[in-house]
């Protein structure tokens, strides 16, 4: 199996704290990764390094061959990227930030205008096409930025947190879509605090702790490292308490 994404050695400093320290890690086409840690362990750091917002003090990321600090650009255009505090133009409708984003991936108008039915109709949002996006509530905005993320089909998509404010029914929806686009062939890098999420979903799960990894493997990979024989949360308290 390919690597996809290729950490080496990545640090970032903001004054005298060290974020996030050495860390090193590949994440394999296909493959649905989970990182996890308590807050401030460095999560968000790694997450905005890897997809370009974070200039690294140190280190190296390779996006499918290809560096990030030399091609930036051409690695941007082949990821999606969810942050845990999105910001959406709220003065457009539903419609027009589909299509304003689809431009910016440098879709022509055609690419965008058949791949929005289906992506609203997926995330149940066609009925709110034509509403401003200020006026939708937190989880239709959600199901929004997944339509938007999905729409330049990309090789490697980053996700901060996926469930905040999500109801039940969009909850199992977004669950059976990442697994399903793993299944395809996408890359799957995500942060979480919900560890059922991890246990539920991950094929890999990394465990970083004051900025460095603390673990990473299979569920049973980590029981071996952390000499714990319990749950996913027995494992996480033993390696960050």
């Amino acid at each position: 199996m390919s690597t996809m994404i290729d950490i080496n050695k990545l640090s970032r400093r903001f004054g005298d704290h060290w974020a996030v320290r050495d860390l090193t890690l590949t994440v394999d086409t296909g493959e649905l990764f989970c990182f996890l840690g308590p807050n401030g362990a460095g999560k968000t750091t790694t997450i905005k390094m890897i997809t370009g917002l974070l200039q690294p003090t140190a280190g190296s990321i390779r996006v499918n061959g290809l560096d990030l600090q030399r091609e930036p650009l051409r690695v941007k255009q082949m990821i999606g990227y969810i942050p845990d505090t999105p910001y959406l133009y709220d003065r457009l409708t539903a419609s027009e930030f589909f299509d304003f984003t689809g431009e910016l991936y440098s879709m022509n108008e055609s690419e965008i205008r058949q791949a929005k039915p289906a992506l609203f109709n997926l995330f149940g949002i066609t009925e709110h096409a034509d509403h401003l996006v200020r006026d939708l509530s937190h989880g239709f905005r959600q199901r929004l930025l997944y339509a938007v993320s999905f729409l330049h089909q990309p090789s490697a998509l980053f996700i901060d947190e996926p469930l905040i404010g999500l109801d039940p029914y969009t909850i199992r929806l977004i669950k059976d879509l990442l697994k399903r686009k793993t299944d395809e062939g996408m890359s799957i890098f995500l942060t979480t605090h919900i560890l059922a999420l991890a246990e539920d979903i991950a094929d890999r799960i990394g465990i970083i702790h004051h900025g460095r990894l603390a673990a990473v493997g299979t569920l049973e990979e980590l029981r071996v490292q952390s000499g714990v024989s319990g749950t996913l949360e027995d494992i996480f308290l033993q390696l960050t308490a």
